[in-house]
């Protein structure tokens, strides 16, 4: 907590209002509410492509105090709208980072609130459900606040994922490699590109509009579907790319909105979920092994459970024992499959890592 600050303002969609401390850029922001319930890690969950155009509260009561690592980073910048979090810091202590919390905030134009009751705004949120708020260090009339948010629009049917995607082609790994992959960059996180380097997988990453043809002339052995951000059904051109992809009769693997484009491409539709998952300590039951994996987990979206049952070209690999949502798929005729959680885990639990060698074996 810096020394001297000035105030600064949190408006829901409901009408719930809080008054706290400006941290990080002087200004206003808006986007949708969220949480994350991890106590580490707040500086990849904050560069994770998947938390575009959303207002992230970090739920643990001390955000900021081991400071900023080039390092950890899982995209070039910092990718929430907002932060709000009970006690921000400035000063750290870890000797290996480069910089403060504030100082980071500041050079990537974040708009953070912090003296915040988290436990009661998340409680709030769990029981409302997710809805877009504004913060603003600028702007401290009440009927002003609500001008502004009221021209925010809704996650559903919000299309983001062509915002955060790569413009340009690129390559990871060794091109010598026997294996390579063609990676459809949705908001592709660094972890993701890093856990399959380090199986020895040469990877050409393409933008999210990159004509499928273009994408088949690559000759890859496997294709993998990224995570990102916004509405999946608001994606038809990543549904129609997946669909042409699944034709090759080549592995093909898919990670959070990867998983949902998995399934919008089998005709299962997608929803809204109430507050979302996000977190690193989801538990997630396999269902083919039957054991129980510790996940890390950030989604909005979700695919509907019945329509997966329903599905005859679809089996159910895991489930969330937390509500029983459908938390990975595979294809029953095609090396085809995708899981919502994520496996790279960066932060979060190891227990999934497996799951990249299970798609190199198919490819091999």
């Amino acid at each position: 907590m810096p020394n001297t600050q000035q105030d600064a303002f949190l408006l829901l969609q409901d009408g719930t209002f809080f008054k706290g401390k400006a941290f990080g850029k002087t200004g206003t922001t808006t986007g949708e509410i969220c949480f994350n319930t991890g106590m580490t890690g707040y500086q990849e969950v904050f560069t994770d492509p998947s938390y575009y155009g959303q207002v992230l509260i970090m739920n643990n009561v001390h955000i900021g105090n081991y400071g900023i690592n080039q390092f950890d980073q899982e995209s070039a910048s910092v990718k929430i709208r907002g932060l709000i979090g009970r006690n921000l810091e400035d000063k750290f202590s870890r000797y290996q980072a480069t910089g403060s919390l504030d100082e980071y905030l500041k050079a990537n134009n974040i708009v953070a609130i912090e003296g915040i009751d988290t436990r009661s705004l998340v409680a709030h949120i769990r029981a409302k459900g997710a809805m877009n708020c504004i913060i603003s260090s600028e702007i401290s009339e009440l009927k002003n606040l609500q001008n502004e948010l009221d021209k925010v629009p809704d996650m559903d049917g919000l299309e983001l994922a062509s915002e955060v995607s790569t413009k340009n082609i690129y390559q990871v790994g060794n091109a010598d490699s026997k294996l390579k992959v063609a990676m459809l960059d949705y908001g592709i996180k660094q972890n993701i590109l890093t856990s399959l380097a380090n199986r020895g997988v040469y990877i050409k990453v393409f933008p999210a509009k990159t004509p499928v043809e273009e994408i088949k002339a690559f000759n890859a052995d496997g294709y993998f579907i990224s995570n990102g951000p916004g509405d999946p059904a608001a994606m038809p051109y990543a549904i129609d790319t997946v669909k042409e992809l699944l034709k090759e009769e080549k592995p093909l693997f898919g990670i959070c909105l990867g998983h949902q484009l998995l399934a919008l491409a089998n005709d299962i539709p997608t929803f809204k979920m109430h507050h979302g998952h996000r977190g690193l300590n989801h538990p997630v039951k396999n269902i083919l092994k039957q054991h129980c994996e510790i996940t890390t987990q950030n989604h909005g979206f979700g695919v509907v459970p019945d329509a997966v049952k329903d599905n005859r070209n679809i089996e159910i690999t895991h489930v969330n024992l937390n509500d029983e949502s459908i938390e990975g798929i595979r294809m029953k005729y095609k090396p085809a499959f995708s899981v919502q959680y994520h496996p790279e885990s960066t932060p979060g639990p190891h227990d999934s890592r497996y799951l990249f060698d299970e798609f190199v074996s198919m490819m091999q």
